[in-house]
């Protein structure tokens, strides 16, 4: 990363702490992921900007505010592997590569989860791994996951999902409550599954099958 890209990833890291506040280390993680890398080139100008901005296949790339708070609410320390449900641009799991020794991430629309391996690639991630599917699905060859991540929003998380969770671990998804949707974290302990609403927020929905 460059110096100008260095000091525009910094204060974004900054201005994110500002609005919640963050660990040092996914203070970091935002600090160390070049976003404009994830936007489409059009966009460029309003990469290090706290919105969300579109993609391609009708999609959008999550503001790095959002990023920044779910990859907090999953909290990262001492956690090793990651799965990742909607991997979109790649911008999260980029984030998200910072800070677990193993990033798995499934897109459902393939022209998305081609370029976000052209991306990482590109970028010298060698420490995430995609694949095409329907995430629902989730990724039963690298199971059990510590921590999983929805990067869009669900109405019922699938109890294969659940598990693949380890116990001891951490799932963060958008749920759809009514009209409203919400963060929420699942805590899987002894079996069962503890559920904490955190806050309202606003992703696109998860869809069923893969998209060519």
């Amino acid at each position: 990363m460059d110096r100008i890209t260095a000091t525009k990833t910094a204060k974004l890291a900054d201005e994110c702490h500002k609005k919640f506040s963050l660990s040092e280390s996914v203070k970091n993680a935002i600090a160390k992921t070049s976003r404009e890398e994830f936007v489409p080139a059009g966009f460029r100008h309003n990469a290090y900007k706290l919105d969300a901005l579109p993609m391609g296949s009708s999609q959008w790339i999550s503001s790095p505010l959002t990023v920044a708070k779910m990859t907090e609410y999953l909290e990262p320390k001492g956690a090793d592997r990651v799965l990742e449900i909607g991997c979109g641009s790649g911008y999260q799991a980029a984030v998200l590569s910072h800070l677990f020794r193993g990033v798995f991430t499934i897109e459902r629309i393939e022209p998305l989860i081609l370029e976000a391996k052209a991306r990482f690639r590109k970028l010298g991630f060698t420490n995430i791994h995609t694949r095409l599917d329907d995430g629902q699905n989730g990724w039963t060859q690298y199971a059990p996951y510590d921590r999983i991540l929805f990067s869009a929003t669900a109405k019922e998380i699938p109890s294969k999902i659940f598990e693949q969770l380890c116990e001891g671990g951490v799932l963060i998804a958008p749920m759809q409550a009514g009209s409203k949707q919400i963060i929420t974290r699942f805590k899987k302990t002894g079996g069962s599954i503890q559920k904490e609403e955190l806050e309202e927020c606003d992703f696109v929905p998860i869809l069923n099958g893969i998209q060519k």
